[in-house]
């Protein structure tokens, strides 16, 4: 095992060096400048479409087809991640989990708009979209499209879809509420199990109702212990920004870090969490009711600022304050010595577990329709009943890894899906740039016309 890990070590650092750290963040700010800043400008127009209702060709509405994205992004990312991402490289990574979220807002509204726009309607009159469908027909490189859709499947397998989850639920049962390893992994395994073989309208519908709840539970959770430690929260923030830019000496369990650990850290668990220029909410995005590209853009460039911006930061400071990033506790133990430290034992263990059962929950889900899409879009229909039985295999086997391989595993998996999408979304910017222009010019002219026909 050890030798194994230190394979995927190597392969995580050479993968997530700064080649992709650079495309990454550096195709959200290109994004971020060439449309002025919409992810904070146009981002009451985002909110406002999300709620409005839209009977055009899809097969979930606006606001379940963002759920199940979230679904997807919001799990161990923001609580075992969050946590990673501080023990390695220090608070000074949150700092860089916050630029990778604002910038992927940018990211996501790019390829959540190329998802709707390349769209096909499938044998089974279902819509399907992302990255494989505006690679081939966007850029005309269909061999880059399959190689994108075989790195979502060793995502939907290896990476995000299914070890980390598995093993953050089965160790949050086991340390809380004393549920042992095997029957935690049996129940867990017939849940999934049920919900997947449903397809989409299941995943979404089970989405819709779960995700809100989490999220608001969650943040709630965490508002409540910040606010018990309101007094700490300012020097929190500040050693989040120095440690962003100055080496983190060891102490306690921590074992120190540099300003790169501290961007490479932060980075990868926030793109983990929020996934954005990863390519997989695009192909959720491609089942919305909608006729506009930009508006599901809009929408769905929403998702970073929930993910990332809010809950990791939530997560991040709850372990800055509380000191627990010092702790020898790492993964989701860090973060529920975190909320213990900070609301009471009884009441922090259970949040996290609670929190983490739920968060994992639906981003197996999420993952098991992306990687689906994958294997119909390689082999076809007669690829999705076999895809459906090994996925729900490894997730019966997920709690049997170590927690270091896996996140290691997930790493190296989630980097090499980027790349293929970074570049199909830099080819593609020219169509980006301009149908988004062309969108809030007709907008424009819609508004000044109004008032001329009332008079």
């Amino acid at each position: 095992m050890s030798s194994i890990e230190s394979v995927l070590s190597t392969l995580a650092s050479w993968v997530w060096g700064p080649p992709l750290l650079v495309l990454l963040v550096g195709t959200g700010i290109y994004f971020t400048v060439q449309l002025g800043g919409m992810q904070l400008l146009k981002l009451p127009l985002a909110f406002k479409l999300l709620f409005r209702r839209d009977d055009s060709a899809g097969d979930v509405s606006r606001f379940s087809a963002l759920c199940t994205a979230l679904a997807a992004t919001i799990g161990t990312g923001n609580i075992v991640g969050v946590a990673t991402a501080v023990k390695l490289g220090g608070p000074g990574a949150l700092f860089w989990m916050w630029m990778a979220g604002l910038f992927g807002m940018a990211t996501k509204y790019a390829e959540c708009m190329l998802a709707v726009k390349y769209r096909r309607t499938d044998s089974r009159g279902e819509q399907v979209g992302g990255p494989m469908y505006y690679i081939a027909d966007g850029i005309g490189k269909m061999w880059l499209a399959k190689i994108f859709a075989v790195f979502t499947l060793l995502v939907a397998f290896f990476g995000i879809g299914t070890f980390p989850q598995v093993n953050a639920i089965v160790d949050g049962a086991e340390i809380a509420l004393s549920v042992p390893r095997n029957i935690t992994m049996v129940v867990l395994t017939l849940l999934v199990a049920a919900v997947v073989l449903g397809g989409i309208k299941r995943i979404a519908k089970v989405a819709t109702a779960l995700v809100p709840t989490m999220a608001i539970g969650y943040t709630v959770a965490c508002v409540a212990l910040l606010a018990a430690n309101a007094d700490a929260i300012p020097a929190a923030i500040k050693l989040v920004i120095d440690s962003a830019f100055n080496p983190v000496a060891a102490g306690g369990g921590f074992a120190g870090a540099t300003v790169m650990m501290a961007i490479q850290f932060g980075i990868a668990r926030g793109v983990f969490s929020n996934e954005a220029g990863l390519g997989s909410a695009p192909m959720a995005a491609a089942a919305a009711k909608t006729k506009s590209p930009v508006e599901q853009g809009l929408v769905s460039m929403t998702g970073p600022l929930l993910d990332t911006l809010i809950i990791c930061t939530l997560t991040g400071l709850a372990l800055v304050i509380t000191g627990a990033w010092q702790g020898d506790a790492a993964g989701a133990a860090m973060t529920s010595q975190a909320m213990s430290d900070g609301l009471s034992k009884l009441v922090g263990s259970k949040i996290i577990t609670i929190a983490l059962l739920f968060f994992a929950f639906t981003t197996i889900l999420g993952w098991c329709y992306y990687g689906e899409r994958a294997v119909l879009f390689l082999a076809g229909e007669k690829g999705r009943l076999p895809y459906r039985i090994v996925f729900v295999g490894l997730v019966a086997v997920g709690g049997l890894l170590q927690l270091n391989m896996i996140w290691l595993l997930a790493d190296v998996v989630n980097g090499l899906m980027a790349v293929p999408n970074l570049i199909a979304l830099l080819l593609l910017r020219k169509e980006i740039i301009g149908d988004t222009r062309a969108y809030f010019a007709a907008k424009q002219q819609q508004v000044m016309t109004e008032p001329a026909q009332a008079s």
